[in-house]
């Protein structure tokens, strides 16, 4: 039971480590600072991505094939949340990319402006499903 609360307390710990590097990019975003809503981006994507690996290779990959397309048939309910979840993570870091992108390439603030509603929205619906969701299949993780 101690591994479980401790595997989820980190990934609940690094959501909130990610939830507070992206409250930076929003904060330096709303004062048009290109750099500084740059380097807020970057330092969560590269933590994003970090996070979304381990998360994959420690969680998911044990129990899942690592399919991102429709159900197959029979799939359990566990391989069906791994394979959403990893699937959120995709996208979640494809618009965190984008933003990166359009900063780093073209300092285009009014871009990631209109892209940063996206991603909080699909952050946040992701973190919250994993945090309510993921703990139920925690001890065959251990």
């Amino acid at each position: 039971m101690m591994a479980e609360l401790t595997l989820a307390a980190r990934w609940k710990g690094e959501h909130q480590v990610l939830d507070d590097l992206f409250g930076e990019f929003l904060m330096a975003l709303d004062k048009a600072d290109v750099e500084a809503t740059r380097i807020a981006i970057e330092e969560f994507d590269t933590l994003l991505r970090r996070h979304t690996e381990r998360e994959e290779e420690q969680v998911f990959a044990p129990s899942a094939a690592r399919h991102l397309g429709p159900p197959e048939e029979g799939e359990s309910e566990e391989a069906r949340l791994f394979r959403e979840l990893r699937l959120e993570h995709v996208q979640v870091r494809e618009v965190s990319g984008m933003i990166l992108r359009l900063l780093s390439e073209a300092a285009d603030l009014e871009g990631a402006r209109r892209l940063a509603p996206n991603l909080a929205r699909r952050w946040d619906a992701h973190t919250s499903r994993e945090e309510r969701e993921l703990p139920r299949f925690m001890s065959d993780l251990t």
